[in-house]
């Protein structure tokens, strides 16, 4: 029987060797076309997610740009250029680059402003690069992870009294444009307990990237933060490499053991990038023009973000979500929804009353408050809630008189406490409030009155 067993083994063994195919070399081809934003090859072998660089020869103007293999049919491979194409021809060389795509990585980066590549944006020089890693970070088992059951202050009262966030959460801020998203992120910023932050700008206007960093972020955030900044008029793939890229850096200080926050403004532009060159390479379109490839990726990208195994860093992650129209019912918005352990959704109503932060408390959640504070806290929230919810029910009435005092108990004790529930809800731009004190001063508030 033993014998039976070797000899058994010893094929198995020479039938792996057989099937196993040695390394191919690398094989440069020819750019056959130019679809959109797409790049047809012949000739070429490489894997996907492979680099290359397209280069001109001959009578034309030298010029190399960089791509990527993002899909191959029919002997083709299709490619998508990280920068601007102009200067590039019918038959141009596509040469694939041996290198697989590492990262520079170290804490020389506090400070910096880099783009989706890593090269520097704030013309400080060259970054020293302390470690080399792939842009893929190491995966986590879920039942390894440590579970969520520290708070995390971020200094902004309405959020750490009503919706307390745990260390390593993952949230979403959902809103339309102009209601106070990026300053709400710059506050964080400036007053969360983290030691380090990480910060990316994904498809934004290049006037806010500047704007962000020097006014919003300040000198004193920026000291202890890293910006990855891809703005709008970039290639999607450089976008989908800057969102990525500011993952792996929050990954690469989470596994030295920080507890980071990541900050990344936006997811929506993330997937309008992956839609992008989904389209462009011919996948079909789904939900409101959205291909499947981008609902793929973007749990991929925020499973990511986290806590580490135990005795390991963390990472708590901000994603802002664009709700086109103020729709949340946007298939991207609804998608992140599902992904995320909880959502603040930013009021235009709100943000035209003068009332910042816009959070609309009724329509927000933290999935993970009851796991991080005391009881007394979490019933003093959920007693808030429902005195406000009530003043909105009838708010109407109210305004125009209709509402006769007395005739309900609830709505008499909402419409006594309003104004201190209002002043609770506001808070200045420069103003921070800890945990504690957001606490105590919720207690206060349902209090007042009383006895």
């Amino acid at each position: 029987m033993r014998l039976e067993r070797t000899s058994l083994a010893r094929r198995l063994a020479g039938y792996v060797e057989a099937v196993q195919l040695p390394s191919q070399p690398l094989v440069e081809g020819r750019l056959l076309r130019m679809v959109g934003l797409t790049l047809e090859a012949e000739g070429l072998r490489a894997a996907i997610g492979s680099r290359c660089l397209v280069i001109n020869d001959g009578s034309y103007q030298p010029v190399q740009v960089e791509a990527e293999v993002m899909g191959f049919s029919n002997g083709k491979i299709y490619l998508m250029p990280v920068g601007s194409l102009a200067g590039i021809a019918p038959g141009a060389r596509v040469v694939p680059m041996p290198d697989t795509g590492r990262l520079p990585m170290g804490m020389s980066m506090l400070g910096r402003v880099l783009d989706g590549a890593g090269n520097a944006l704030d013309g400080k020089g060259r970054m020293k690069a302390e470690d080399w890693v792939p842009m893929d970070g190491p995966i986590i088992n879920p039942l390894n992870r440590e579970p969520i059951h520290e708070p995390l202050d971020v200094g902004i009262r309405c959020i750490n009294g009503l919706l307390t966030v745990g260390r390593g959460q993952r949230l979403g801020l959902f809103a339309g444009t102009g209601v106070g998203k990026s300053v709400l992120l710059g506050m964080m910023t400036r007053f969360t307990e983290a030691e380090i932050i990480v910060v990316g700008l994904i498809g934004e206007r290049g006037r806010e990237v500047k704007e962000f960093i020097q006014e919003i972020l300040g000198e004193e955030g920026l000291k202890r933060s890293v910006v990855v900044a891809s703005p709008a008029d970039e290639a999607p793939l450089m976008r989908l490499r800057a969102a990525m890229y500011c993952t792996r850096i929050a990954e690469y200080f989470r596994d030295k053991g920080k507890n980071v926050l990541l900050l990344m403004d936006s997811l929506t532009r993330f997937a309008q990038a992956q839609r992008e060159i989904a389209l462009a390479i011919g996948e079909p379109p789904a939900t409101k023009g959205y291909p499947p490839s981008v609902f793929a990726r973007l749990p991929k990208l925020v499973e990511r973000a986290g806590n580490a195994e135990a005795g390991g860093g963390s990472i708590t992650a901000f994603y802002t979500v664009l709700s086109e129209g103020d729709d949340q019912q946007d298939p991207i918005a609804d998608s992140a929804r599902g992904v995320l352990d909880g959502h603040f959704v930013l009021s235009r109503r709100l943000a035209e009353e003068g009332h910042y932060p816009a959070i609309d408390i009724e329509a927000s959640i933290s999935r993970v408050m009851p796991q991080v504070v005391s009881p007394e806290h979490l019933r003093n929230a959920q007693r808030f809630k429902q005195l406000w919810s009530r003043y909105q029910q009838s708010r109407d009435l109210i305004s125009v008189g209709a509402y006769v005092a007395g005739g309900d108990p609830e709505t008499d004790m909402a419409i006594a406490k309003q104004p201190l529930m209002v002043a609770y809800l506001r808070q200045g731009l420069r103003e921070s409030e800890s945990l504690e004190q957001a606490s105590a001063n919720l207690a206060a508030v349902l209090q007042a009155g009383k006895g």
